[in-house]
């Protein structure tokens, strides 16, 4: 069994990557890492509170390891903490790095050559995966999950604060992608085969935020130009 830890981002990716690999049984997930927003206690992208993240990975039944993060953290500086991060992970006897990834090239290109540089290897359990074919099997397999976060370029408030269902994938607009690969939407997964139990939350407000990227830094480590940037998003609250 080859010791492995989970890069989770509390969604449906991540969830059904653990899946995939409990089920071979040639990895040994033994860590959940998240970055954390360390300005409001939430994962980023997403938005999901710190609270009801710990309260999930407890029903998992897996440790979870939270990296906190500044708002506005330059790609320098992120590349600095997650190597001495991953790093820490090395020394404490892990060989793996798991990540939800579908199929942006560019993204999994990064992670093999960050790893790289910590003698770490990365696991891509969903790569290449047929998108559509994906979120039939996630569902198939009994997972439920809520979207917390849409990109406003790409769907409306509607989309935000729903169940994911075979309704919810039929509703989504010609070019945005199934398992939403192009950040067109992130999700919180609360049931499914690698619970012990169903994550008991509440639905609180959506509100929609946009981000400026003129007062943003000039090296942010989620997009390199800036002119690039999707800037308006609809999140979900959720709470415990």
């Amino acid at each position: 069994m080859k010791k492995a830890f989970l890069n989770w981002s509390s969604g449906k990716d991540a969830a059904y990557a653990l899946y995939l690999l409990q089920q071979a049984d040639n990895f040994s997930i033994e860590k959940l890492v998240t970055t954390i927003n360390s300005e409001n206690n939430r994962i980023s992208m997403h938005g999901l509170r710190q609270e009801l993240l710990m309260e999930q990975a407890k029903i998992i039944g897996i440790p979870l390891q939270i990296i906190s993060l500044d708002g506005n953290v330059s790609m320098d500086t992120y590349n600095r903490i997650m190597e001495k991060e991953t790093g820490k992970l090395k020394s404490e006897g892990f060989t793996h790095s798991v990540f939800g990834d579908i199929f942006l090239e560019d993204l999994k290109q990064y992670r093999e050559q960050q790893l790289q540089k910590v003698d770490l290897l990365p696991v891509f359990p969903l790569w290449k995966k047929d998108s559509a074919a994906l979120m039939k099997d996630f569902l198939a397999s009994g997972f439920k999950a809520i979207t917390v976060s849409v990109n406003a370029k790409v769907l409306d408030q509607s989309f935000c604060g729903r169940i994911i269902d075979q309704d919810f994938l039929s509703d989504l607009p010609e070019g945005v992608d199934p398992a939403g690969e192009n950040g067109e939407f992130h999700s919180f997964v609360f049931d499914g085969p690698i619970f012990k139990e169903p994550v008991t939350f509440q639905k609180g407000e959506i509100v929609e935020r946009s981000f400026d990227p003129a007062k943003t830094k000039k090296e942010n480590c989620f997009k390199e130009e800036q002119e690039s940037w999707d800037t308006k998003f609809y999140y979900c609250d959720l709470f415990s």
